[in-house]
C-alpha cells in the first residue's frame, strides 16, 4: 500500500526542525547502509550517535503518535528511531531494496514491514529529488509538501532522483507492524476507513458495529504481537 498522510507535523515543529537541520553536522550517508546499497548511495545523514538526531527524532514519533491515520495505516507494533538525510549537488541514492531486519538503538531488531520518508524541504526549493517507488502497477514519483509523508512497503525497489538545485532534507523511518502481510494491512486499512466514513454518515449503527467487530476479528486474528 502506498499511502500519502498530510500534515504530520505543525507548522511551528516543521520551522523548527528546518532551522536545526540547517547548522547540523552531516556525514556520508553510506555510514549506515549495508554492502550491497553503498555503490548507489550518494548523500548525507545525521550520524546515529548525533544527540539532533535523537532529539529531532523524538518530535517526529509524537507527531505520529497522535495522527490516526498513520495508525491505521501502519499499525505498528515498532518503529526504527527516525534518521535524517539531505541530497544536494546531484546527490541521489539509486534502485535498492530496504534490509529486511534492522538493528535499534536499544540493541534489539525490527523487522521492516513498512518504509516511511517525511518531507521537511518546500518543493519549490529544490529540483528533483522525488522518491520513485516501483511496484506492480509501475513507477511513482512522490515529490510531497514538507510535513508529509508517504508510507509504503520495505519490500518495493524504490531510489532518489538526483537533486540538480537546492537541497532536498527529509527524515525516515520503518515500522514493524503487527500485520506482517502488506495485502492484510491493506484490506484492514479499507475497512478501517469505510467504517469511519459510514460513522459519519450516520449510517445503521448496528450494520456498523457489525463491520467493526469483523475488523478486529480479522486484526485478531491476523496480528502478531
Amino acid at each position: 500500500m502506498l499511502l500519502h498522510i498530510p500534515d504530520v507535523l505543525t507548522a511551528e515543529e516543521l520551522a523548527d526542525l528546518q532551522g536545526r537541520l540547517r547548522s547540523a553536522d552531516w556525514t556520508d550517508g553510506r555510514e549506515t547502509v549495508g554492502r550491497q546499497g553503498a555503490p548507489v548511495k550518494h548523500n548525507q545523514q545525521l550520524p546515529d550517535s548525533s544527540p539532533l538526531k535523537a532529539a529531532l527524532g523524538t518530535i517526529v514519533l509524537a507527531a505520529l503518535q497522535r495522527n490516526p491515520l498513520f495508525f491505521a495505516a501502519a499499525l505498528p507494533l515498532k518503529i526504527l528511531p527516525p534518521r535524517f538525510n539531505r541530497y544536494h549537488g546531484g546527490g541521489h541514492y539509486g534502485f535498492h531494496v530496504d534490509g529486511a531486519v534492522m538493528a535499534n538503538d536499544a540493541g534489539g531488531y525490527l523487522r521492516s514491514d513498512v518504509s516511511c520518508t517525511l518531507f521537511l524541504s518546500d518543493p519549490d526549493d529544490y529540483d528533483g529529488g522525488e522518491l520513485v517507488i516501483s511496484d506492480t502497477y509501475g513507477e511513482h514519483e512522490v515529490k510531497l509538501p514538507a510535513g508529509d509523508l508517504i508510507l509504503y512497503p520495505s519490500s518495493s525497489l524504490h531510489q532518489v532522483n538526483p537533486v540538480s538545485r537546492g537541497e532536498r532534507t527529509a527524515s525516515f523511518f520503518w515500522v514493524q507492524s503487527m500485520i506482517r502481510d502488506d495485502a492484510q494491512r491493506r484490506l484492514l486499512w479499507e475497512m478501517d476507513t469505510s467504517i469511519e466514513r459510514l460513522r459519519q454518515s450516520q449510517a445503521d449503527s448496528v450494520a456498523v458495529l457489525q463491520l467493526s467487530g469483523v475488523y478486529h476479528n480479522l486484526l485478531r486474528r491476523w496480528s502478531e504481537v
